[in-house]
């Protein structure tokens, strides 16, 4: 089985690509939850939802988020009572909110909601959140703290981050389920994911780092930066911002002793040498998912790298 830490669109196409390589019972979805937040009293689970629409064929396919062909009456109601629509949302993806705040308003967990609307949307690959408790991504500007969707989605990503916090992220425990994914993997992958704010709040609950820190399975991620930009979001400014390199070396180094290889794009080729300084090993590829098909592609490949790297360690 393999284990995914997942967030955002290039994590969720990914997800599409592993289950497409290797069947969908043999892929575990980790995914983030610390830029879950509320809006007109509802719960909205970005990286949740944007992970299960995809698996379940519903993504929007331009957007890579909501679902396709998804209509905005809903929103254009509010917009007409003179309330702003900043954060996007369609009627379909209006009720997947209203049901999840409902059934956890009844006293479910995130885990058990996530889980009816994974069986509900037909899609065999667990899908777990990082964890039952509530954590939000908060980020420091020049003008002050903001929350991550003020951020990213209301200011554009136009502010400099100078800083970020995973507000509740200390008391935060990891889905059992998830804890398990981890522990027991053959194969641990990091996806294409924003390493500061998708899988950065994973990472920073300590039963999690402290499992893939002690594995025993070979554990691979793969560089959403290419040619030293992110191919969506804002990946590439915010490391620059916080001091980071913004390169594939530059992210190699947030997971250096957490990872065995690290996945990279034929334009980044130079690059190889210096992260494999760091121990880890360097599989150079097409790393862009130019469509369906292709997720699938980079999938089997980045699979038989990390099967490679479980060879060589027990020769």
């Amino acid at each position: 089985m393999i284990a995914t830490l997942a967030g955002g669109v290039g994590g969720a196409r990914f997800l599409d690509g592993l289950v497409q390589a290797n069947g969908a019972e043999n892929v575990t979805a980790v995914v983030n939850t610390a830029d879950d937040f509320e809006l007109f009293g509802l719960r909205i689970c970005p990286d949740l939802d944007t992970v299960l629409y995809t698996l379940a064929g519903l993504a929007n396919p331009v957007l890579g988020w909501g679902i396709a062909d998804d209509t905005r009456a809903t929103l254009d109601g509010i917009a007409a009572f003179g309330e702003e629509p900043w954060f996007l949302l369609g009627d379909r993806d209006f009720a997947t909110h209203i049901l999840r705040t409902s059934w956890l308003r009844e006293g479910a967990l995130l885990s058990e909601v996530t889980d009816q609307f994974r069986r509900r949307l037909s899609v065999s690959t667990p899908v777990i959140p990082m964890t039952n408790d509530r954590v939000g991504t908060t980020i420091e500007t020049p003008g002050g703290w903001i929350d991550f969707q003020d951020y990213f989605v209301r200011r554009r990503q136009q502010d400099d981050v100078i800083g970020v916090s995973f507000v509740g992220i200390e008391e935060a425990h990891p889905t059992p389920a998830a804890l398990e994914a981890v522990q027991r993997a053959e194969m641990i992958v990091l996806a294409p994911s924003n390493p500061i704010v998708s899988i950065g709040p994973i990472l920073a609950i300590d039963e999690f780092h402290r499992a893939i820190s002690d594995r025993t399975a070979p554990a691979i991620a793969s560089s959403p930066l290419i040619g030293g930009k992110a191919l969506k979001g804002p990946a590439d400014k915010m490391m620059e911002t916080l001091g980071h390199e913004s390169t594939a070396v530059g992210v190699a180094r947030l997971y250096e002793g957490l990872i065995d290889g690290f996945v990279i794009d034929h334009v980044d080729a130079e690059q190889a040498a210096e992260i494999e300084e760091l121990g880890i090993a360097v599989l150079v590829t097409d790393a862009i998912m130019h469509d369906i098909a292709d997720r699938g592609r980079l999938a089997r490949e980045v699979v038989a790298f990390g099967e490679s790297l479980h060879v060589k360690a027990s020769a």
